[in-house]
This record gives C-alpha cells, structure tokens and sequence, in this order.
C-alpha cells in the first residue's frame, strides 16, 4: 500500500501523465444541449459539425454524443451524401 502512494508522489502512479485527482470534465453533446431530438438528414448545418475537414465522420469520443445518437448522426451523413446535400471528401 505504501508503495502505491509513494509511485504517485514520484510521479509514476499514473501512466499517461495526468494526476489522478483530476479527472477529465466529460464533454456535453451538442445534440443533448440543444434538445434537438430527431436528427434530420436534410440539416446540413448540424451534419457538418459532425464532420471532419477531409471528411470524415467524427468518432464519438470526440463529439460526446451517445451511442443510439451517433448511429443515428452517421445514417444522417450517408443518407445527406447520397443525395449530394453533403460531400464525400473535401476535394
């Protein structure tokens, strides 16, 4: 036991770095904070910040969505793409 608070003193404790004390502040979907419920493919303004700049979809960990609203976010995308509202690649 004493070993363990003493890796955290010399600054091993944790092997990526941060304190241990300080957790990271979990980010807020954009979806949940605005309320916005039904994710429509023809929104292209919300889609779009859900895009990458080489166009890529977004991974969850990076926009804070839930699960069931990123499947729901990228069949928006495909279906937007589909129809030419949002691009496949920038170029």
């Amino acid at each position: 036991m004493a070993d363990m608070e003493n890796d955290d003193r010399n600054g091993r404790g944790n092997r990526n770095g941060r304190s241990s004390r300080h957790s990271r502040r979990r980010r807020v979907s954009r979806l949940t904070a605005e309320r916005i419920d039904y994710i429509d493919f023809k929104d292209v303004k919300l889609l779009q910040s859900f895009i990458a700049e080489n166009g890529k979809i977004l991974p969850r960990r990076l926009t804070g969505v839930s699960a069931w609203q990123q499947r729901k976010v990228t069949e928006a995308i495909k279906r937007a793409r589909n129809i030419a509202l949002l691009p496949y690649t920038k170029y």
